[in-house]
């Protein structure tokens, strides 16, 4: 029998599998998107594609649920058989609710994939990992708005000090405009990533929302078909875009003259997909283990990990300013552990002491 407590077990050890594949996702994926732009790539649309077309590599995984389910089932047949094992052998869980959402919020991720490569193509990561910065603001009230997000001192603290780190990294962005580049197009890179910005913050609370109107069991298998199918469609949007910007016949072009070679290029290509995956499938991840606002707090918080890797890869400068944020982003996310984890003392405490008290009752003659 699966008790509270292994559930409970599960669900952090999913959480912190999901952490590392987002860090992964998060700090690897605007590295090779810049390292695309700066070795010869321009096409926008192009690496908006790339960040959900690698989207089939979550079939592998489901695949293996979805076997692991029926063998379970045949293992019942000999008892039994309920409602619940009829489900376990389904191919897909979802139902044609979610599916719908799924498709919505796809459609959402496309357009805020051609803001954020719009924006990473015309500035430099730090600028454009600052500006990201400003998501967790509106998480935090789209997440008020459409799922009633509580907040504690704690999470309000970790709020205002990673907010305070993104201003005072935009102190010294006027200093980071690429040479060459004008400053219409440096303007409007700053205007494309705040939007982008904006709208994953509405986002990840909309994930949230559906996991709650699903009138379904979320399972960790839902979750990865959920990541399937707006990847999907997102895809289709960025395919179109595509189509219409002729991107895919400028591919072969832009591989002969790209700065790392031809086959590098395809590289580069490939493992953008790859990457970017590991930052969808950890984002969904761990609104399903723990909260659109705790995925928002940790995004966040790597973003100055982000920016010391563009310094050390790509030569930009590391000003005091990005030390500083560095610091109150770390400081942040530790207020955001403690007060979490003082929740959960507070919460076992309370629901051991109700256990208690019926305990008592049942034993009371």
């Amino acid at each position: 029998m699966v008790t509270q407590e292994s559930l409970s077990r599960r669900k952090k050890f999913l959480l912190v599998i999901n952490c590392i594949i987002l860090a992964i996702g998060n700090c690897g994926g605007p590295l090779i998107t810049r390292l695309y732009f700066l070795k010869g790539g321009e096409r926008i649309w192009l690496s908006s594609w790339l960040e959900t077309v690698g989207w089939p590599i979550v079939l592998i995984p489901l695949s293996f649920s979805y076997f692991n389910r029926r063998r379970e089932f045949q293992g019942k047949m000999l008892s039994t058989i309920d409602n619940n094992n009829n489900n376990n052998t389904k191919l897909i869980l979802m139902t044609p609710r979610i599916f719908v959402a799924s498709i919505g919020i796809g459609v959402l991720t496309g357009f805020d994939n051609y803001l954020y490569a719009y924006g990473v193509a015309k500035l430099p990561v730090s600028t454009s990992a600052l500006l990201i910065a400003s998501q967790l603001a509106f998480t935090a009230a789209f997440a008020f708005l459409l799922v009633k997000q509580k907040f504690t001192s704690y999470s309000i603290n970790s709020i205002f000090l990673l907010t305070l780190g993104a201003v005072v990294l935009a102190l010294h962005a006027n200093g980071d405009r690429p040479n060459g580049e004008s400053k219409k197009e440096y303007v409007l890179g700053f205007i494309m990533t705040l939007g982008a910005a904006a709208l994953y913050g509405l986002i990840l609370p909309l994930f949230e929302l559906m996991y709650k109107k699903a009138k379904q069991g979320i399972t960790y298998t839902l979750v990865m078909e959920i990541q399937a199918v707006y990847c999907l469609f997102s895809t289709v949007v960025c395919t179109i875009g595509m189509i219409i910007n002729k991107d895919f016949q400028a591919m072969s072009r832009e591989a002969k003259s790209f700065e790392l070679g031809e086959a590098r290029y395809y590289i580069v290509i490939i493992w953008s997909a790859i990457i970017w995956q590991c930052f969808f499938l950890g984002a969904i991840g761990v609104i399903y283990s723990s909260s659109s606002l705790v995925s928002g707090i940790l995004i966040t918080v790597l973003l100055p990990i982000t920016e010391i890797l563009g310094v050390v890869f790509f030569g930009e400068k590391f000003t005091p300013e990005k030390g500083v944020s560095l610091v109150l982003s770390i400081w942040g996310f530790i207020s955001y552990l403690y007060g979490d984890i003082k929740a959960s003392k507070k919460k076992k405490e309370y629901q051991s002491q109700e256990q208690e008290m019926i305990d008592k009752t049942t034993c009371t003659p």
